[in-house]
């Protein structure tokens, strides 16, 4: 999960800070004030930074609705998600566009909260010892980023070592949260691993940035064998943003170096057949990784006063968990002096 941190342009019309005052007949009530009659049937699904519930509805399939955490995103930056995915759905991309009301709006307001209506998708995790599928897999991904890229976003963030990178860390040192016996030795070894993420990028040279999921990993992708699209489907777009087509392929890439490398040619078979990729990009897989390693531990720092985070994360903000980072960072290091995969 990637977070951004709050500046003026999120919304400061709402009243929430939290999800304090957001019960169960405060969802029901905002349900039936968009028209939608719901059974009372109410299931949590699991989401830290949102609260996304299904509801059983009268006579009706059930739908998800999604409570954005407030401030997190600015009206303008849902909207755009939402613009996006319907681009991709417009396009027989499978992909679960958020519900418009009778004025053609998909970011709905109830309380303070704002939130947006889903159809359910069903689906389980792809077989990826089944021959097909990451193939399957990239000729979507190969779609959606040709989409991605005929337009950039105009208020989301991009993906970079500044805006991931060097902001998380300078949130946790500003905050106080690294242990002050081992201090010096996390900032030193963050720093020596963003300058090596640095270097990652010079190397891979000036890579386009493009509209991506942004969190694509395989807990996103559903499968399905039935139904007018049955395969994989893209789901929770939440951390779309700008950043290089990469991105929304090495998290798909698990194992040993042989089997990534297997597995990465095995979605650029399909990849490629609807959106060139470019090979300098393959420098920058374990520099995003360490980005996204340092950016997590900010994110979960972000919300610790979330008593939801402190129940789900009980191992953070201890001096094991800062120390297995330092650990950690002191591996990343090491792979990014590795010569990248190759295709």
């Amino acid at each position: 999960m990637l977070h951004d941190q709050l500046d003026d342009r999120a919304s400061t019309s709402l009243n929430p800070t939290d999800f304090s005052n957001l019960s169960p007949d405060c969802v029901f009530d905002a349900m039936h004030a968009q028209g939608f009659h719901c059974d009372g049937r109410l299931l949590a699904l699991n989401s830290y930074e949102n609260r996304v519930y299904q509801l059983g509805m009268d006579d009706a399939p059930p739908l998800v609705v999604k409570f954005y955490r407030p401030l997190r995103w600015s009206d303008a930056q849902i909207c755009e998600e939402h613009q996006f995915v319907n681009q991709l759905h417009a396009a027989e991309i499978p992909v679960v566009p958020a519900l418009v009301d009778t004025s053609g709006n998909s970011l709905r307001e109830f309380a303070g909260f704002r939130f947006a209506v889903f159809v359910r998708q069903g689906g389980r995790a792809p077989e990826l010892d089944r021959s097909g599928t990451l193939g399957w897999i990239g000729r979507f991904l190969g779609r959606i980023h040709a989409i991605g890229a005929r337009e950039p976003f105009q208020f989301r963030p991009t993906i970079n070592p500044q805006t991931c990178g060097d902001a998380s860390l300078d949130f946790l040192l500003r905050h106080d949260f690294i242990p002050a016996d081992i201090l010096h030795a996390y900032e030193s070894t963050a720093r020596t691993m963003l300058a090596a993420v640095n270097g990652a990028y010079q190397q891979a040279g000036n890579v386009q940035n493009l509209r991506l999921h942004g969190d694509c990993h395989m807990g996103n992708v559903l499968w399905t064998e039935a139904g007018a699209h049955p395969g994989p489907h893209f789901v929770d777009f939440d951390d779309s943003r700008m950043g290089p087509a990469i991105q929304d392929l090495w998290m798909l890439l698990s194992g040993s170096r042989r089997e990534m490398q297997d597995q990465l040619c095995d979605i650029l078979t399909g990849y490629e057949d609807f959106y060139h990729f470019n090979s300098s990009e393959l420098h920058l897989i374990e520099a995003l990784r360490s980005l996204r390693l340092l950016h997590y531990s900010a994110w979960l720092a972000q919300r610790w006063g979330d008593p939801a985070f402190k129940q789900g994360f009980p191992w953070f903000n201890t001096q094991r968990y800062w120390q297995d980072r330092i650990l950690e960072m002191r591996e990343q290091i090491a792979l990014l002096d590795e010569a990248p995969l190759r295709v």
